[in-house]
C-alpha cells in the first residue's frame, strides 16, 4: 500500500481536488492502523483511477510573464493552482496534519 500511495502522491499536482478524492485510502497509511478496505476506499480508488486515465490537460508555459496563482486555505488543507492565460499549469494541494490545524492561516 505504501508504494501505491507514493505513486499516487506523484500525481498530486495534476489532479484538482486530489486530497478529497484520495483521503479515504490515504488514511490507511499509518503503520499501526488496521488495514480495512471500506466501501469509501473502493469508491475513492475507482475515482482516482478514472481521473488518472482520463485526459489531463496542462500547458507547458512559454515566457516568464502572465502567471497567476490562485490559492485557498482552510482548517482541512491548502490548495493552489498555477495558471497562465486562463490555462492550468499545475495544482498544489496539501492536507494539514493535526498540529498544523492549530496554526493561523497566515502561518501556513
Amino acid at each position: 500500500m505504501r508504494r501505491f500511495l507514493g505513486l499516487a502522491g506523484y500525481y498530486r499536482r495534476f489532479f484538482e481536488e486530489f486530497s478529497s478524492i484520495t483521503s479515504p485510502f490515504m488514511a490507511l497509511n499509518p503503520k499501526k492502523a488496521k488495514f480495512i478496505w471500506s466501501e469509501s476506499c473502493e469508491k475513492s480508488f475507482q475515482e482516482f483511477k478514472d481521473r488518472l486515465t482520463s485526459t489531463i490537460v496542462l500547458i507547458l508555459p512559454k515566457g516568464m510573464n502572465g502567471f497567476v496563482v490562485y490559492y485557498d486555505a482552510s482548517r482541512v488543507g491548502l490548495g493552489c493552482v498555477l495558471m497562465k492565460n486562463g490555462k492550468v499549469i499545475a495544482y498544489a494541494l496539501k492536507e494539514l496534519r493535526t498540529h498544523e490545524k492549530n496554526y493561523p492561516t497566515h502561518d501556513l
